[in-house]
This record gives C-alpha cells, sequence and structure tokens, in this order.
C-alpha cells in the first residue's frame, strides 16, 4: 500500500502540469468559442454555437484547413522517407559517417521562425539568392512566393528538409536495436536486399515509424512559424494554416470567440489523427 501512494505522489507534478497547462486551458477555449468576446472587453455575450457554424461556411477558413493537412500529411510523408533513407545509409560504417549525421541533424537545432526568415532572403523576388542565380545565367527573376501554391509547396518542403534530421536519429535508433542474427538466415537463403528490408528490418522498425508519423503529423498539423516568417499567409490568405489563421483572427480581426472555436476544431483533428493513425499503425500483423 505504501508503495502504491508513493507512486500516486511521484505522478502528482505530471498530472498537476497537465491540468493547469492543458485541461485549464483547453475548458477555457471551449467556453470561450461559445462568445463572442474580442479578446480586450471587459463584456461579452454568449452566442451558443454560431462560431462553429460560421467555420464551415468561411472559404478562408476552409483553404486554411485544407493547406493545414496538405502540409501536415505532405510534411509526414518526406520526413519519414528521406528519414529513413538516411538512417539506412548512415547506418553503414564508413569514413565521415558522424560528420554527416550531424550535418543532417544541425537544421533541427535552428528555429523556425529563423528559418523562415533564412528562406524567405534566398527566394523574394528583389535580391533574392535565387534569382540572383539566375539572372547570373541570363534567366529572367521569379516572385516564387507569388503564388498561394508555390508558398504552401515551399512551406512543406523546407520544414520536411528541416526536421528530417529528427526521424533519420529514431530510424536510426531502431536499426541499431534490430539483432544482426536476424539478417543471417535469409542472407544465407540467397534472399535479396528488397526482401530482406520488406521482410525482416520494415516490421521491426514499426515501433520507429509510429513514433515518427505521430510526432511530425502532429508538428506539421500545428505549423505556424515557418509561415509567418516566410510568407504571413500570403499572397492574400492563400498560404494560410490553421494556427496562423487563429492568429489572424484574434488579434488582427480581434475575433477571439471565433479564433477559439478554431482553435477547439484544430485540437479535434490532431487529436483524431493522432488516435487513427496510432490505431493503424498498432494492428497487429
Amino acid at each position: 500500500m505504501n508503495r502504491r501512494k508513493t507512486l500516486y505522489v511521484m505522478c502528482l507534478p505530471a498530472v498537476l502540469l497537465i491540468v493547469f497547462f492543458v485541461f485549464i486551458p483547453l475548458v477555457n477555449g471551449v467556453k470561450m468559442s461559445l462568445t463572442d468576446w474580442n479578446g480586450f472587453s471587459q463584456s461579452y455575450s454568449y452566442v451558443g454555437l454560431e462560431n462553429y457554424k460560421k467555420l464551415f461556411s468561411d472559404s478562408k477558413i476552409i483553404h486554411s484547413i485544407k493547406n493545414t493537412f496538405y502540409v501536415g500529411l505532405g510534411d509526414t510523408l518526406l520526413q519519414n522517407i528521406f528519414g529513413l533513407c538516411y538512417a539506412l545509409l548512415l547506418n553503414r560504417a564508413f569514413r565521415g559517417r558522424s560528420a554527416i549525421r550531424a550535418a543532417i541533424y544541425l537544421p533541427v537545432m535552428v528555429s523556425s521562425l529563423l528559418m523562415g526568415y533564412i528562406w524567405f532572403f534566398i527566394v523574394q523576388y528583389d535580391n533574392g539568392a535565387l534569382n540572383d542565380i539566375l539572372m547570373l545565367f541570363g534567366h529572367e527573376p521569379v516572385d516564387w512566393l507569388a503564388s498561394g501554391t508555390r508558398a504552401v509547396n515551399f512551406i512543406m518542403v523546407i520544414t520536411s528538409m528541416q526536421f528530417v534530421g529528427q526521424s533519420m536519429v529514431i530510424y536510426l535508433a531502431g536499426l541499431q536495436g534490430i539483432p544482426k542474427s536476424m539478417y543471417e538466415a535469409p542472407m544465407i537463403d540467397g534472399a535479396s536486399p528488397v526482401q530482406v528490408f520488406f521482410k525482416i528490418t520494415l516490421p521491426m522498425l514499426k515501433a520507429s515509424i509510429l513514433t515518427n508519423v505521430t510526432l511530425k503529423l502532429i508538428g506539421g498539423l500545428q505549423m505556424y512559424d515557418l509561415v509567418v516568417s516566410l510568407t504571413n499567409g500570403g499572397p492574400g490568405f492563400s498560404s494560410h494554416t490553421i494556427s496562423t489563421m487563429i492568429n489572424y483572427l484574434y488579434f488582427d480581426v480581434q475575433n477571439a470567440g471565433y479564433a477559439s472555436a478554431l482553435g477547439v476544431c484544430l485540437f479535434l483533428i490532431i487529436m483524431t489523427a493522432t488516435l487513427l493513425v496510432n490505431r493503424f499503425l498498432k494492428k497487429e500483423d
């Protein structure tokens, strides 16, 4: 009994952190989403589900939701594919392996906000590094961020390449945890490298895949910093994600109730996506 009480006491700090920093803000957010509060005034009135009804008829919100899913799913796919490829390559012993690992992981240590500004100075129309190179070879400069579709693709690729090092490290840990004895029998039987990968390596990386997909999906759906620094949602509203749209609605439009409703929807989207991914990947073979 004393041991059980000790375990409860040890869990108490974590429970308190979850209550104060997750549960209470969530409850307050749901409460705020049922009002017309502007975020500053002392007075407000309850409007029920009007904010939620408005979400489904607002073209800007719908477009930001589409961008969020596009970036989130694309980012998850690219990071896992390239992260696994890097891990398979760098799991082999060769000179300079540690330096290459460090170089791939290094961008993870850079702030996403700062990474967005770095790439903005590379792809901007006037005096952008990319356009300077094009002009050096006699080509006309290109306004890379003038198209919303192109801007969203830039965001997805940049964030994927920035954080691919995280996926690589997780996959490397999984690869190094596979016993070498598991590869001996198929190699003796003459199995091809492709067969070994799909029959042994990939199934043994199931835990790493689950971890990577979950983390990257949550991170992709919460995309904010890079969008703000690279496009700020432009041109117009074409590259906004849900997170940046929440910021716009709260601070620029001063519609805190509407922004809170969108925030609750984002929470439900992330929770649903995470549960579905975990349920799918945890199914027994």
